[in-house]
């Protein structure tokens, strides 16, 4: 049984942009019910992403189930928005004792860390990203997107950058202010002074599940082609190689994943395209699913293990073979890539398809 709002601390406030942010906050407030004391007011930044906005919408729901406070911001709701929503966030800024943030890259999430004057600063997952916060936030770096460094900083980076350094600064502990990092992800490096949290996904197993296994495989989709990180037909030639190879039958796409490659996806390989209401982890958990994920490097690789532990459910990952990179691929891209794999534990590691 899930424990209840209202043992979150006194004065916290989340801010989220993703459905996977949101999760980890309904994590994070689970793993410190029995610490801290007294609520949480979870506050959403909306992206314009219609996927998105729907998987928000149902967290949003279940965080106000398990007792939290929701704020849905329209924060991209034209250009005097994020004026709007920084100006109406900042008495409730100046008064948390406790901010938790989902995604420290954000220039949204920068701006409002120059407000608050919170004691105690907690960043939960957003996914693989947060391996380089942490790796940068150690080394003294300037916060960068993995699959941007290597890039010339543009002009809205130079303007910006002032807003990022201050921002840098105040998630670096002091001794006037505490950092928590809550996190799934394997850390090779732990900057001085932070506390590192380990999320096991004990809510998201105490509140679904377990889930009804079936026999065959099912597919994870990746937005690496979105980014700019691989190349479109080479993923497509990949998903179709590993559905044969695997006898997989859906295909859970990714929120970021494009309607036109999706269509063009089920066309060429025959797998049933799923777009999922509610993260990956939850809906595997909820199933039914099948006996066999298989994923690209990305996040789910470390979550799906701790949110299906104790069923029969095997992870295999597929390493990505270089010759996808597109052209502007940062030069860290493999690297990282391999690094996501590599350190995932639970899980069964695939060698890269060859090309169909």
């Amino acid at each position: 049984m899930s424990f209840r709002a209202g043992n979150t601390g006194p004065h916290t406030l989340a801010f989220v942009e993703s459905p996977v942010q949101l999760l980890n906050v309904l994590e994070w407030a689970h793993a410190h019910a029995h610490s801290v004391g007294a609520g949480l007011t979870l506050v959403v930044l909306s992206p314009n992403d219609p996927m998105t906005r729907g998987q928000l919408r149902r967290m949003a729901e279940l965080a106000r189930e398990d007792g939290h406070q929701v704020r849905w911001e329209e924060a991209r709701g034209g250009a005097a928005a994020p004026f709007q929503t920084i100006g109406g966030l900042t008495g409730l800024l100046r008064r948390a004792d406790r901010v938790v943030l989902g995604d420290p890259f954000s220039r949204y999430v920068q701006l409002l860390l120059t407000i608050t004057k919170a004691r105690n600063l907690v960043v939960v997952d957003d996914g693989t990203a947060t391996m380089e916060f942490v790796a940068q936030l150690a080394r003294g770096e300037r916060l960068v997107r993995w699959h941007r460094k290597g890039g010339r900083p543009g002009p809205r980076d130079l303007v910006f950058a002032p807003v990022s350094s201050a921002a840098r600064k105040r998630l670096t502990p002091s001794e006037h202010r505490s950092v928590e990092i809550f996190s799934s992800m394997p850390m090779e490096e732990t900057p001085d002074g932070v506390k590192v949290t380990t999320n096991t996904f004990a809510w998201t197993r105490d509140r679904f599940g377990p889930p009804r296994i079936t026999k065959g495989a099912d597919m994870v989709g990746t937005s690496l082609v979105e980014t700019g990180v691989v190349d479109g037909d080479r993923y497509l030639e990949a998903v179709s190689s590993l559905a044969k190879t695997h006898g997989a039958t859906r295909y859970f796409a990714h929120r970021r994943e494009s309607a036109e490659k999706l269509h063009r996806l089920a066309v060429e390989t025959g797998l049933e395209v799923v777009r999922p209401d509610l993260p990956l982890e939850l809906i595997a958990r909820r199933g039914p699913i099948g006996r066999t994920i298989l994923s690209f490097p990305s996040t789910v690789v470390h979550t799906l293990p701790l949110a299906l532990s104790g069923t029969e459910v095997r992870v295999a990952v597929c390493d990505i073979d270089p010759a996808w990179l597109t052209e502007n691929a940062s030069p860290r891209a493999q690297g990282f890539l391999s690094g996501v794999t590599g350190t995932a534990r639970d899980v069964h590691r695939l060698s890269a398809v060859t090309a169909v």
